[in-house]
């Protein structure tokens, strides 16, 4: 008997480890697949007047006074997580699942947390509000990073490409969710955005590059991309909306 149980217990590991092989081989082959092609290291740039000189570029291409005169900024990123942005009043709520949480930008602490429309304090409350940030930081770059590239703590480089055109090296030393991340701005002959390469802790490949396309020209004037690709998969941003 006691052989018997060995052999079954020896089948049922070679019928789990095929299982597992077979369902994590391709991921592998495809993340080195991936990685082969796309990692890059972080290119080095020249700090300065023309790097800044190409931000404003960008600002002016992209109508920055428009964007700051928007008061009130709505989208959806991915059908997963809503946001209405009172921009000119440091309060954005964010919604998703069965939850909303009314996020103060200027005091984290004056946050309000609701759960089925019932207002929660507390632990959980605070967990939410924490939750409510990464969300709003994450989801929001996707939608107005090109307007962030004055904050307090960015670094902007001038980099060189092999085609001979200028690309903006942007780097966040401080703020948001993962400080020290940074993003290569490529440009079209417009000097509209239209894509960024990332190094950033989150993503396992260095240098994968994401589009900014579809653009829009908001009610206040403020242009807003409404879709992105990265890689294979689609970052919808659903209906956009820019208010005075």
């Amino acid at each position: 008997m006691k052989p018997k149980s060995k052999s079954k217990s020896k089948k049922v590991f070679k019928i789990v480890t095929g299982v597992i092989i077979f369902l994590t081989l391709p991921s592998i082959l495809f993340f080195g697949f991936v990685f082969f092609k796309y990692n890059e290291d972080l290119p080095t740039g020249i700090q300065g007047e023309k790097a800044d000189a190409l931000a404003h570029k960008m600002l002016e291409t992209l109508d920055y006074e428009a964007y700051k005169n928007t008061n009130y900024i709505e989208w959806t990123f991915k059908k997963r997580h809503h946001f209405e942005w009172k921009k000119n009043e440091g309060i954005c709520d964010v919604f998703w699942k069965e939850y909303r949480v009314s996020l103060n930008l200027k005091d984290y602490t004056k946050s309000k947390v609701f759960v089925h429309s019932f207002k929660m304090k507390g632990d959980m409350a605070e967990e939410l509000i924490n939750e409510a940030i990464k969300i709003f930081n994450n989801d929001s770059f996707w939608l107005v990073a090109p307007y962030k590239v004055f904050d307090e703590g960015v670094e902007r480089r001038l980099v060189k490409l092999n085609n001979n055109e200028e690309a903006l090296l942007i780097t966040y030393t401080s703020g948001g969710t993962t400080p020290g991340d940074s993003y290569l701005w490529l440009f079209d002959e417009t000097g509209k955005p239209k894509s960024f390469k990332m190094w950033t802790d989150l993503l396992p490949i260095d240098g994968l590059e994401a589009t900014w396309s579809d653009w829009i020209t908001t009610e206040s004037g403020a242009q807003l991309p409404t879709f992105h690709k990265l890689l294979v998969i689609g970052l919808e941003m659903g209906v956009v909306k820019g208010i005075n």
